[in-house]
């Protein structure tokens, strides 16, 4: 009967999980590289990193624009049929009707100077007058006109803006590459979330069916006196408290799958299934090359030296308001006017015009020192801190090659863990139908085997992360030992 009882166990059991793992052929399997890689493509993180990193770019663009030559055309017709008050040449002032139109035509090129600030423009201007009550015109002809003008802080702006738009825009490009990582440490999240659903799924059906078999054959023995009927009621316990496990197994895949479904942008309605693979790229990383990596690669490395630019700009600005101030126009060309279009072409006059505004504080009760010592303090407070966050980035890029390089040895131990648990669990329950075993040393090899597999695909959870944690600190491919890179060109358009 014993004999009996076991193989009908067995064959009650293997029933069990075959029918478990039939599977619908319109469900879709993901591996873990499979769901990396839709999320770097399609997750909504993704296309906000896209849009961001292009604004980044249109803004570089314009940057750089503002150092190449600009050429223009303007046109400002002006109609006048009024009375107005005119200066005549005795002194007196009158008011005059007028009724004229005056129209011209202005070509001008401009050029922004990187290295002394300010602007420079050729230009060419036409304009003519009509005198409509009386049918007169005239023309006054600018054929060429240099003018240069430099203000106060266009020479501070340039300088400072060379040095840190270049590195804005590089920053941009390393920040999009690190939020794929980040992308891709998410996706594994959600990754792992659904495989242990589906895991204590799978152990919540085992388990029931496990409880519904043992109640099955508890009750014949209870009828022959060879266990107690609390030991019987305890078994029925243990069988309803597995089905409502069960349930909410169920309910957390069903939560578990929608979140990956809706983090890859998946639109089709099929049932998803992941597939833990237990292989690992890498076991080991060394520290010294992860930090060479880092400093040569990470966004926040260039981000550093970004915000000490920017507050040495700060400051330069505000010791460049202060004290002597200066600004300086003008130009020189030639000019000529006629009554006829020929006219305004022979014999062009030369002109030229020059201003220069200075302005110096006398009294200002240190208004113009505090602006300067403050600036200051707020730049020494800002390196400071840039300090600090380097050293935070440093101690936290070795603590996690530290804990990557314990993952190996920790999943070994895990999935060794896992085997064996699960023998004893099937030694136990083939001992407890023999009656060797009591109902309570039963229940503990099923939770050690139960806890064994969450914490084996746990251990596999952590690997995963810790991994592409360090690829986004160190933007580097350490299993093809090459730097992250993106085709850029692909983003703008």
């Amino acid at each position: 009967m014993k004999k009996i009882s076991i193989l009908l166990f067995v064959f009650l059991y293997s029933c069990n999980y075959l029918f478990a793992r039939v599977m619908s052929d319109s469900t879709i399997l993901l591996n873990l590289e499979e769901v990396v890689e839709l999320a770097r493509k399609q997750s909504p993180d993704v296309l906000v990193a896209r849009h961001t990193f292009r604004s980044s770019y249109w803004n570089y663009c314009y940057y750089k624009a503002n150092y190449l030559p600009s050429l223009s055309f303007s046109s400002t017709p002006n109609f006048n049929h009024s009375i107005n008050k005119v200066a005549l040449e005795d002194g007196t002032t009158r008011f005059v009707p007028q009724n004229q139109l005056e129209t011209n035509i202005n070509i001008s090129l401009t050029q922004n100077i990187s290295w002394t600030g300010g602007s420079i423009f050729v230009e060419t201007d036409l304009e003519r007058l009509d005198l409509l009550d009386n049918k007169i015109h005239s023309f006054n002809y600018d054929p060429v006109e240099i003018l240069y003008c430099l203000f106060i802080f266009g020479r501070y702006a340039n300088k400072w803006d060379k040095k840190i738009e270049p590195l804005s825009f590089e920053e941009a490009k390393k920040i999009y590459i690190k939020t794929l990582e980040s992308v891709a440490f998410r996706a594994i999240t959600h990754f792992f979330n659904l495989a242990k659903a589906q895991a204590n799924l799978e152990i919540a059906k085992t388990n029931f069916m496990n409880a519904d078999t043992l109640f099955f054959f508890a009750k014949g023995r209870y009828e022959v006196g060879t266990i107690t009927e609390n030991e019987m009621l305890q078994l029925e316990i243990s069988k309803l408290v597995e089905e409502g496990n069960r349930m909410n197994a169920q309910l957390t895949v069903d939560d578990s799958m929608e979140a990956l479904r809706s983090y890859l942008g998946i639109t089709e309605p099929y049932p998803l299934r992941v597939v833990v693979d237990n292989e690992i790229p890498l076991t080991f990383i060394d520290i010294n090359q992860a930090l060479e990596y880092a400093f040569q690669n990470s966004p926040d490395i260039i981000n550093f030296q970004r915000r000490k630019y920017e507050s040495d700009r700060n400051l330069s600005s505000a010791k460049g308001s202060t004290g002597l101030k200066t600004d300086l126009y003008m130009s020189f060309g030639w000019a000529q006017t006629g009554d006829d279009i020929q006219a305004v072409y022979k014999n062009p006059l030369n002109q030229q015009y020059f201003q220069l505004a200075i302005r110096f504080p006398i009294l200002d009760w240190g208004r113009d020192r505090g602006k300067v010592q403050l600036a200051k303090s707020q730049r020494d407070l800002e390196y400071t801190r840039i300090e600090l966050e380097y050293r935070d980035f440093e101690r936290n890029l070795m603590k996690l090659v530290k804990q990557f390089n314990l993952q190996p040895n920790q999943l070994s131990v895990a999935h060794k863990t896992n085997l064996t648990s699960e023998r004893r669990n099937d030694v136990a329950r083939k001992l407890y139908l023999m009656g060797k075993l009591t109902i309570l040393e039963l229940n503990e090899s099923i939770s050690e085997k139960d806890s064994s597999t969450r914490n084996y695909i746990h251990t596999l959870q952590n690997y995963w992360s810790l991994y592409y944690m360090l690829r986004s600190f160190t933007l580097y491919d350490f299993e093809k030992n090459i730097p992250l890179t993106e085709d850029y060109r692909l983003l703008i358009h």
